[in-house]
């Protein structure tokens, strides 16, 4: 066998392979190539600002509008609450280039139809009026042209079944935008309690005003978030972006009765509307076990003129002298501290004079004659409301003693001012409204001090007291000396379910004993069945309370200015039914520089009797308890 027959020969490279080989080689090369060229213009490639800002749609943040919560009274009937407004507006040009003839003809005579129900909906132009702006527009091609005046959900649901508008937006070129406003059914009832707010945010020109205000970042809820970016089709969400969404705020249920409250309105201004000299007055009726307010009532002429309106919280807001309405303080602390044990316990009733101060009450010598005695008792000197009788006490028992040192009389005026305290007349407590005042008490450490200082906070001068004070001190009277907080907010609530209850707190558990809280009610009972508040004997239950008048100061200092005319601050104070007590109550008005009289048993008994009298026909736990004592029933 020879060589060449056994030998192989090598194979010849497939053609085809080889072409493959070569075509991926070559598209690997273009493949890193392209990698390489794509991290280089993501690391360091910027494109010119100008062409980037065409061609990226433009990216805007949009604030979602959280439903603001409900406000409701203590019957659940809505005070406060969030609805939609609806502007409509007209983009009069809509399809106007691609319309045949035929079309826009057909269109102008759907818009004429549209004009003449606009008209009869907002009656502010007639039909042709509207047309013609709908032509103009659209001649002028206007794209956003106002329609009207914002509408409530009844209207809108007419106004977009209108000829023309019925066929949406894209053949009518309706447009609709949406607004919650807030509104109030009660009208201006307890307006100044429950606050304003406006573009559904609480009033940023006056500051937390009301409950709108101080509990607005309950009721606001918190704002949503959401990208939106530009389309040809208009703004639309961004889903590429994160989405917050709005968290709906919380109601808030308070204490507020809206019928009580709209007796005690009508109340107060029957007596005040023909007082041209009268500048405010407020009424506050609290529930005597819980300090529940359920009526807040302030009144002010703005700039001293026009009607009464709630503009301000004199409640809560305007501290003065009080007047005899804080002898029933000097009262309590002398039977407190053992300094007397009977109101028949009595006084030299000579001269008036106040031994070691220059304080003279001129009537204890008209007393005296009249009832021919030498002597006042506690209880006459506070029925008739005598400054003689509560200097005395206060001087007596807490002024400084001849022969004794300085230091014992320090301490005994001290006791007197602690007490005061005690009863949470110097302070401002938490309350549910901002703008609670401070009470004004002087101190022997603060300023020059003499008994007649002392003397005159003994009858009710030298301090100064908010309403609600005195509303607070007296209440705990009634409630057997239990010193209940006053509060408007109940409860904080979600879709009706109760998330926070807040309800009733105590200020002190026991400003005095029930013996002593008797003591002072018989004392009340007598101011108005034999004293200064007489106008309250025939009311339809026995009242305890007590009537006091105080004068403003002028920019000089004094009571009165050089025409003779005084600014009076009135004041009734007390709680009904006496002998089983469900609200107590205070009323205070506020006189102009005036030659009349406002006295504490003028105006405020007068507006006070007119509720207790209609609340006997309508609260049915205050009839039930007043059915136990038939004898105060009218027939």
């Amino acid at each position: 066998m020879s060589t060449e027959a056994t030998t192989p020969k090598p194979k010849k490279r497939d053609r085809i392979g080889v072409i493959l080989y070569l075509l991926y080689v070559a598209l690997l090369i273009a493949a890193l190539v392209l990698i390489f060229r794509l991290a280089g213009i993501q690391l360091f490639w910027r494109p010119e600002p100008k062409i980037a800002e065409a061609l990226t749609p433009s990216n805007s943040v949009s604030i979602i509008e959280p439903a603001r919560g409900n406000i409701l009274d203590a019957e659940g009937r809505l005070l406060a609450i969030s609805c939609p407004i609806y502007q409509f507006y007209m983009d009069c040009t809509v399809r106007k280039d691609t319309n045949t003839p035929e079309q826009e003809q057909q269109w102008l005579a759907k818009a004429r139809e549209l004009a003449s129900g606009l008209s009869a909906e907002f009656q502010d132009k007639t039909a042709d009026q509207y047309y013609k702006l709908i032509l103009d527009s659209r001649a002028a091609g206007k794209k956003y042209v106002r329609i009207g005046r914002p509408v409530d959900r009844n209207a809108y649901n007419r106004i977009i079944e209108l000829p023309l508008f019925r066929e949406g937006r894209y053949r009518s070129g309706m447009i609709v935008e949406q607004e919650q406003i807030r509104q109030y059914p009660y009208g201006k009832l307890a307006r100044r309690t429950i606050g304003f707010v406006r573009n559904n945010k609480s009033d940023v020109a006056n500051t937390h005003i009301g409950l709108e205000g101080k509990f607005d970042y309950i009721l606001h809820g918190q704002e949503g978030r959401e990208w939106m970016r530009v389309t040809d089709y208009g703004r639309v969400r961004n889903s590429d972006s994160a989405y917050v969404k709005a968290v709906d705020g919380q109601d808030l249920r308070i204490t507020l009765n809206i019928d009580y409250q709209d007796i005690a309105d009508k109340a107060l201004r029957e007596q005040i509307v023909e007082e041209p000299d009268l500048e405010g007055a407020c009424l506050v009726l609290m529930e005597v076990k819980t300090g529940a307010i359920r009526a807040m009532v302030n009144l002010v002429r703005e700039d001293g003129t026009g009607p009464f309106e709630e503009i301000q919280n004199l409640a809560i807001g305007r501290k003065g002298e009080p007047g005899s309405v804080f002898k029933t303080v000097t009262l309590m602390s002398v039977l407190n501290d053992g300094f007397i044990h009977s109101l028949e316990e009595t006084l030299p009733a000579t001269n008036g004079h106040v031994a070691g101060t220059t304080i003279n009450d001129n009537h204890i010598p008209d007393f005296a004659r009249q009832h021919k005695t030498n002597r006042i008792s506690i209880l006459d000197g506070f029925k008739i409301s005598s400054n003689y009788v509560f200097a005395t006490l206060a001087v007596k028992n807490y002024g400084i003693e001849k022969g004794r040192g300085r230091g014992n009389g320090l301490e005994k005026t001290e006791r007197f001012l602690q007490n005061i305290y005690n009863y949470k007349l110097g302070e401002a407590f938490a309350f549910d409204l901002d703008g609670l005042q401070t009470p004004t008490i002087p101190s022997p450490s603060t300023r020059y001090w003499t008994d007649t200082d002392l003397g005159s906070i003994g009858f009710g001068y030298s301090t100064e007291e908010t309403p609600l004070h005195i509303l607070t001190f007296y209440n705990a009277i009634a409630n057997k000396g239990r010193m209940m907080k006053p509060y408007l907010v109940e409860s904080i609530e979600e879709h009706g379910t109760v998330t926070e209850r807040r309800g009733p707190g105590v200020l002190n558990a026991a400003v005095c004993s029930k013996a002593v809280a008797d003591t002072i009610t018989r004392a009340l009972k007598a101011v108005t069945e034999e004293g200064t508040a007489k106008r309250l004997k025939d009311a339809k239950c026995a009242v305890a309370g007590k009537t006091g008048t105080s004068f403003g100061t002028f920019p000089n200092g004094q009571y009165q200015d050089a025409l003779g005319r005084r600014k009076y601050q009135g004041t009734f104070v007390g709680f009904f039914p006496a002998d089983a007590p469900q609200y107590s109550i205070i009323c205070s008005v506020y006189s102009k520089p005036t030659g009349k009289s406002f006295q504490g048993g003028g105006i405020p008994a007068r507006a006070i009797r007119t509720v207790i009298d209609k609340l006997y026909n309508i609260d049915p736990v205050f009839r039930e308890t007043l059915k136990k004592n038939p004898t105060h029933e009218t027939q």
